[in-house]
């Protein structure tokens, strides 16, 4: 079994309570009852309406007391099984947001009888009782963390169970085949086929198709929930801090006309279209003068290695086409687009340059000091590095977990294509099959194990 962290052997006998709202003094807090007796723990310390007599989904004005001692003034909510988000009898107790009353009242309702939510808790309840898939219940989470509008989006597609249905159709697909596999078995001393296997065969490839287009929205769904690392990098005095004050609309970097003022990485976040960007600015790259500023020169390589995007700036009257060329291709890393920004074009030109734009290296002119085509970066920067807009309809993965879930998938079902393409008996046809089946399953918690349970639900906050 699991261990104490979290346990299912509970959940239909305890009574949970736990602060639902941040921690921290505020107007108003929520405590939060789960269970059996929630009803019954909450009427015993309500001044008010008998709550064992009213109807789900009511608010009721009263006071908590403790004894002849009223604590707070508060507004109960009552949700009667099944229609709760846990599918047990849930009560949120609305008080103000004093520490003193919040534990006060905690302490109460479990001197009544209700234990101490563990973490994520509530939502384990709810995946139990069958309210929520795992995978929804883990998009509960990326909820609480969103900090965007497009990670947000994503988490609400999960949480209403766009990728669940998705998985669910392929799993049931592949059920039916393995249980036609299944009967021949049954009947293999008589060499039936029952399972088309031409037919298997295109269900597999499609199924693929699916599982191959999953995996590889992970890579924007992971760079949407972490953030976009997006490196401003080039030569001393190209403009690389006024560029980010410019983004920024503030003046977050120290400019100056002396080269290599900028030594150290320095990092903010820019909201465009819904998606955050990490933008660091660097130091300058040249041969350095001392040892601090080779340090920061390293730093900017460093950088530019774990980046996602990468905005080369440069001074559009000082370097030559062939200079320009050859930053770029020391700067590039494999995988990494590239957009080379001309500044300084307020200036009197001192130099012509023809650039044009590449697959790889995207090319704009730009003014950062006088503000010219910034929003233009901004869109070729968003562009660039989601590649497509989010409609909110398609399914981004964003959990490793998933991801690795798929991947394993995808190999059980390579297994199942070469038994078909080198022929192998039916049972080892039906162990591959049965084993996507499992990676399959483990997404949305049709196969679950207690380790797995405890490793998700540990890391929510306790009062979900």
């Amino acid at each position: 079994m699991i261990n104490d962290q979290i346990s299912t052997q509970t959940q239909t006998e305890d009574t949970i309570v736990a602060l639902a709202t941040a921690n921290g003094v505020g107007a108003i807090a929520v405590i939060r009852l789960s269970g059996p007796q929630a009803i019954q723990i909450a009427n015993a310390v309500f001044r008010g309406k008998n709550l064992l007599k009213q109807a789900s989904h009511t608010l009721h004005f009263g006071s908590i007391v403790d004894g002849e001692i009223v604590l707070d003034e508060v507004v109960v909510s009552l949700f009667i099984a099944p229609k709760s988000y846990t599918k047990e009898n849930v009560v949120e107790i609305s008080c103000h947001g004093s520490p003193y009353i919040i534990q006060s009242i905690i302490k109460l309702l479990m001197a009544k009888g209700a234990r101490a939510a563990k973490p994520g808790e509530f939502t384990l309840r709810a995946f139990l009782n069958g309210q929520l898939d795992l995978s929804q219940a883990e998009a509960v989470a990326d909820l609480i963390a969103s900090d965007s509008k497009a990670s947000h989006q994503i988490a609400m597609q999960q949480l209403r169970g766009g990728f669940s249905n998705q998985l669910q159709v392929l799993r049931d697909q592949l059920i039916h085949f393995a249980s036609l596999i299944e009967l021949e078995l049954d009947f293999g001393e008589e060499d039936v086929e029952f399972a088309n296997r031409d037919q298997l065969k295109t269900l597999i490839l499609k199924i693929n198709k699916v599982i191959f287009d999953l995996i590889r929205s992970f890579e924007l769904g992971n760079v949407i929930k972490q953030g976009v690392n997006t490196v401003i990098a080039g030569r001393p005095n190209a403009g690389k801090s006024t560029l980010l004050n410019a983004l920024l609309n503030e003046d977050r970097a120290i400019i100056s006309p002396i080269p290599g003022t900028t030594r150290d990485t320095i990092e903010e976040i820019l909201n465009i279209n819904g998606v955050n960007f990490r933008l660091i600015d660097t130091a300058g790259i040249r041969e350095a003068t001392d040892a601090i500023e080779a340090i920061g020169v390293q730093k900017t390589m460093d950088k530019i290695s774990t980046s996602a995007l990468l905005v080369y700036v440069f001074d559009v009257n000082e370097l030559s086409a062939a200079e320009i060329k050859s930053d770029i291709e020391s700067l590039q890393r494999p995988g990494i687009p590239t957009l080379a920004i001309a500044n300084k074009i307020d200036l009197p030109a001192k130099r012509s340059i023809s650039f044009v734009s590449t697959q790889t290296v995207k090319y704009l002119q730009i003014s950062a000091k006088e503000k010219q085509h910034i929003e233009e970066l901004k869109q070729l920067v968003y562009e660039t590095a989601i590649q497509k807009r989010l409609t909110g309809e398609e399914t981004v993965i964003t959990n490793i977990r998933h991801l690795q879930a798929l991947q394993k998938t995808q190999e059980s079902l390579a297994r199942v294509l070469d038994g078909m393409e080198n022929p192998v008996t039916s049972d080892f046809l039906a162990m591959d099959i049965k084993q996507a089946l499992y990676y399959l399953g483990e997404i949305t918690g049709a196969v679950t194990t207690d380790d797995l349970l405890e490793n998700i639900f540990s890391r929510f906050c306790i009062g979900k």
